[in-house]
């Protein structure tokens, strides 16, 4: 039993900062605060890092670009009217927005336990160079794969 938590320590440490990213990014995603819509334009490091999440991509997203006013006095094509807005938008159900923040609760349970299990997992191992090295070869490693990309 004492291998088996040793090489869970082990594979903890290793994969933490991964797990970090992964929820703290997809917090953001719930909200969509990756996007831009209305007045609000996110910081382009949020759309970068949301682009890896994603896409396994560090870049910005490609934002669609309004379609140019027509000239004028000239003539629009049939097909070109845009169709009706709608009289209302449909809501979403109460369950969505309570289901996103449940989410959130969630990404960030995860955050934290992923923190503590660090911390115990880097203090309570016999061999903490290696749980060192595991936790930057963790983070290097992932970072120099997005580099390559």
């Amino acid at each position: 039993m004492a291998s088996i938590r040793t090489w869970h320590t082990y594979l903890g440490i290793l994969i933490a900062p991964s797990v970090l990213f992964f929820a703290l990014t997809g917090a953001l995603q719930l909200f969509s605060l990756h996007e831009a819509h209305g007045a609000y334009h996110p910081l382009p490091v949020i759309e970068k890092l949301a682009s890896v999440h994603k896409d396994q991509v560090y870049a910005l997203g490609h934002h669609e670009e309004p379609p140019p006013a027509p000239a004028a006095g000239a003539q629009p094509a049939d097909d070109a009217h845009p169709p009706a807005p709608a009289e209302h938008e449909d809501e979403p159900a109460i369950g969505t927005p309570l289901l996103k923040w449940f989410f959130l609760v969630v990404a960030l349970g995860l955050a934290t336990s992923t923190v503590l299990g660090l911390y115990m997992g880097l203090t309570h191992i016999r061999h903490k160079r290696t749980g060192w090295w595991l936790l930057a070869i963790g983070v290097v490693v992932p970072l120099v794969l997005g580099i390559l990309t």
